[in-house]
């Protein structure tokens, strides 16, 4: 099982490298550009706070974007959560799909290991691949906040970021559940899943008739504009994300155990 888990992490290390220079640079390049535009932001800040339904959608109505966290939210902050959840959707989409799509499940289950083993070797290097693509974008975002000698509210920061990893791994997760069903890689699908829920979030923040169904989505809990403005997490959809994830894993063995496989 570990020899399969490190091996499956090198095969994804090139993903996870372009993703973080992708994502994460681009992050790192927002963050540094901010005091170059900080003073043009002032002007504009009422303007666009009062721009309705898009003001709301990106939290501008509760954050001011003349200020590091509302600057950080707002742009940042979305870079993030969605180019993350592009990463952990296309990561985990492919990791157990691949065995039967590129006819190398022979191979791989005449090895001396279960089906559980092989499972779990795969979700743990999505879990990893996301946990270190969140921990090494924090840590750039931090590098650039200190290199402005600016300040910003670090148990927001902090809790900001340990929502979005887990909204990242629970998308990779339905998509790790979507992969052990599948005998092709469904990157579409994959993809698809995590645009929809995004786009529901920020209807659901300018239709009155879908506010209420904002706890369903997964972007509800780790939306940077209202942990920003309130410190605090929608638990609601919090619960409902920890239930969805472990109800995901828990399908992924039951499924792969069962399944017959191609090869």
């Amino acid at each position: 099982m570990i020899r399969l888990f490190r091996q499956e992490c090198k095969l994804n290390l090139k993903s996870l490298l372009i993703w973080l220079l992708c994502v994460s640079g681009m992050g790192l390049f927002c963050i540094l550009l901010y005091t170059s535009i900080e003073e043009s932001m002032e002007g504009m800040a009422a303007t666009m706070a009062a721009m309705g339904a898009f003001a709301s959608a990106f939290g501008m109505d509760r954050l001011s974007i003349a200020t590091l966290e509302g600057f950080y939210a707002t742009e940042v902050g979305t870079i993030h959560a969605l180019g993350g959840a592009m990463f952990a959707a296309l990561l985990g989409i492919g990791l157990l799909s691949k065995e039967e799509e590129g006819h190398t499940g022979d191979f791989l289950h005449t090895l001396p290991i279960s089906r559980k083993e092989v499972v779990g070797a795969k979700y743990l290097t999505l879990v990893t691949g996301v946990v270190v693509f969140n921990v090494i974008s924090v840590t750039l975002y931090l590098l650039g906040i200190v290199i402005l000698g600016e300040e910003i509210a670090m148990s927001e920061f902090f809790l900001y970021h340990g929502m979005q990893c887990f909204l990242h791994l629970e998308i990779g997760t339905v998509c790790f559940l979507i992969s052990a069903c599948s005998r092709k890689n469904k990157l579409g699908i994959g993809l698809g899943f995590t645009f929809f829920f995004y786009v529901w979030d920020l209807l659901g923040r300018v239709v009155p008739d879908l506010k209420d169904t904002l706890f369903l989505t997964p972007f509800s809990y780790a939306n940077a504009s209202d942990v920003f403005s309130t410190g605090e997490v929608e638990w609601k959809a919090f619960v409902v994300g920890t239930i969805v994830l472990l109800g995901a894993v828990i399908g992924s063995f039951i499924v792969y155990e069962k399944k017959d496989l191609a090869v």
